[in-house]
């Protein structure tokens, strides 16, 4: 499969547009024009003399104002179409930074190891940014030749994608995250293997899904195949850790041989999340889109998620079946991986893999 040299299509051709508009746009803020002088306001073309003497009222000025001057971005002067700063703030020292954010701040290199460099992040992206090293081991997971990142946010898991698949579908309703996380891909240079698309992921389903039964009778090897979707989708903010209202059952106690610190032992205890709590449907029923365009899924879910409700994701799998080795088929079910992410001692989050993505179900990967 052949690299497009040109990754922006659909809906995200408004970003290209953007880098169009004149240096007055608060959205292209790489354009700048000259800044006043200290000690008082001038026009474009003026001394501070001329400023004082001018009557407006005998005088016009006819010279023409200077053009505007092009300031380089974080990303450089090669760069500039992907160019996001001034979108968001980028600190750099703590002192920057919001109280509310800080916690997150001294973590930016486990976010994005290029932070510093010009690593932009809006405040929903600081805290539901997937850790790089984690969104690397999700990819490896998910090795393929196209997958769609149903929510990419701020673009840590969709430069991880792109790193081990031959191309990436990145979907987010934000124009402002898909800017960042165009910009953040273009830092890391995997920006053409990433196709940036503004739209919410069920309306993206139901017009792939329209799509594929208009071109019925059409070469199935000349449509491009989605292989694998992952799906990260909001778990309601940074308050997702106290557990779904409707679920308060205590959180089973931790085995001896897991690498829990004991500083963190006690604060893991927490009440059972609920898929019922995923955004922008129910958990149970975002699957089942996905599953309408794969079998093979991920699913990235917060630590202390009811595995009950996760392994009741899928279905039995034959409702008449045969007998093998003794083994009645009818009650055969299909596996569900789940993986435990963890940063140091930490338990940061459970990656849930499904159909061809399991170890051992890898003749499902291409039904």
């Amino acid at each position: 499969m052949g690299k497009r040299k040109n990754n922006i299509s659909g809906l995200s051709h408004f970003l290209a547009e953007a880098a169009k508009q004149d240096s007055s746009s608060q959205l292209v803020p790489a354009v700048s024009t000259e800044l006043p002088e200290p000690g008082g306001s001038k026009t474009a073309g003026e001394t501070p003399l001329d400023a004082h003497e001018r009557d407006d009222s005998r005088i016009a000025d006819t010279r023409p104002a200077k053009k505007a001057r092009i300031r380089t971005g974080l990303l450089g002067p090669d760069l500039e179409k992907y160019d996001a700063t001034g979108l968001v703030p980028f600190y750099t020292d703590a002192s920057q930074v919001p109280e509310r954010l800080q916690k997150y701040f001294w973590q930016r290199e486990r976010y994005f190891s290029k932070y510093d460099s010009g690593c932009l992040l809006d405040e929903e992206g600081w805290y539901s940014v997937t850790p790089e090293r984690v969104a690397d081991q999700i990819a490896e997971r998910c090795r393929c030749d196209v997958i769609l990142d149903a929510f990419c946010g701020v673009g840590g898991n969709a430069i991880a994608f792109a790193r081990t698949c031959e191309k990436v579908i990145a979907l987010d309703i934000s124009p402002v995250r898909l800017a960042l996380a165009r910009h953040n891909a273009a830092l890391y240079g995997v920006q053409d293997r990433i196709e940036f698309i503004l739209a919410d992921f069920l309306s993206f389903a139901r017009a792939l899904k329209t799509i594929d039964h208009s071109k019925e009778g059409v070469d199935q090897r000349k449509r491009r195949k989605i292989d694998v979707v992952f799906l990260s989708p909001p778990w309601g903010g940074p308050s997702y850790i106290s557990g779904s209202p409707s679920k308060t059952q205590p959180a089973a106690p931790a085995q001896p041989s897991a690498p829990i610190g004991l500083e963190e032992a006690a604060e893991d205890v927490h009440a059972e999340f609920s898929l019922s709590s995923i955004r922008p449907i129910h958990g149970r029923d975002l699957f089942k889109v996905a599953r309408g365009i794969t079998k093979n899924v991920a699913y990235f879910l917060p630590r202390n998620t009811n595995l009950e409700e996760v392994s009741q994701l899928v279905t039995v799998g034959a409702e008449h079946g045969t007998e093998t080795n003794g083994i009645d088929e009818r009650f055969t079910t299909e596996k569900v991986e789940v993986e435990e992410e963890w940063m140091g001692t930490k338990l940061k989050a459970l990656t849930c893999y499904f159909g061809g993505l399991v170890a051992g179900q890898e003749s499902m990967f291409d039904e």
